[in-house]
């Protein structure tokens, strides 16, 4: 059988954001897989652009999440909500005719932020804004990095035991539920 097909997608763009990090984490743990990492380089969501026709990038990335056997989001957290860049990718593939590509397909979300509470709030607005589009979002456990400046080491690993274990978990149900 092959590897299954996990698809990450960080709400923070730079190249070094913790986001990023945790997502490679996610990965790492998840175990062997062909990780695909979607573009969230998309242009701000406008109904004119979409009556010229929906952009080639908006394009790949809703075949990336109907390829993928699982998926893993990685928010910060801008001013008490998921961040904008997110949120606009959600609002792009929203709008691709036909069937969506999130119904069914297992979810499950992260954050890492600088503030204590990690992305909760970041956390819990992803949740309401992936609710129309029906995937299979895991409950938990929550993985919320707070103080995420200071929460890799060198290698890009978590140093504290206690949220490797809590996205060990988390990565080993999004494994068992990818059907893979």
């Amino acid at each position: 059988m092959s590897d299954p097909i996990l698809l990450t997608i960080s709400g923070a763009l730079r190249a070094a954001s913790t986001n990023r990090q945790l997502l490679a984490e996610a990965a790492r743990v998840f175990g062997p897989a062909q990780v695909h990492e979607a573009n969230l380089r998309l242009p701000l969501y406008d109904g004119d652009l979409e009556d010229i026709g929906i952009p080639a990038e908006v394009l790949d990335l809703h075949g990336q999440i109907a390829a993928a056997d699982a998926i893993v989001i990685s928010t910060p957290e801008y001013n008490k909500a998921l961040s904008g860049v997110l949120k606009n990718a959600l609002d792009w593939v929203s709008r691709v005719k036909g069937t969506s590509p999130w119904a069914g397909k297992p979810v499950a979300i992260l954050s890492a932020a600088a503030g204590r509470a990690g992305g909760e709030r970041a956390q819990s607005s992803l949740r309401l804004c992936l609710n129309p589009f029906r995937p299979m979002v895991l409950a938990g456990p929550e993985v919320m990095v707070a103080n995420s400046g200071k929460a890799f080491d060198g290698e890009g690993r978590l140093t504290d035991a206690r949220t490797l274990a809590g996205l060990t978990d988390l990565m080993t149900q999004l494994r068992a539920v990818a059907g893979r």
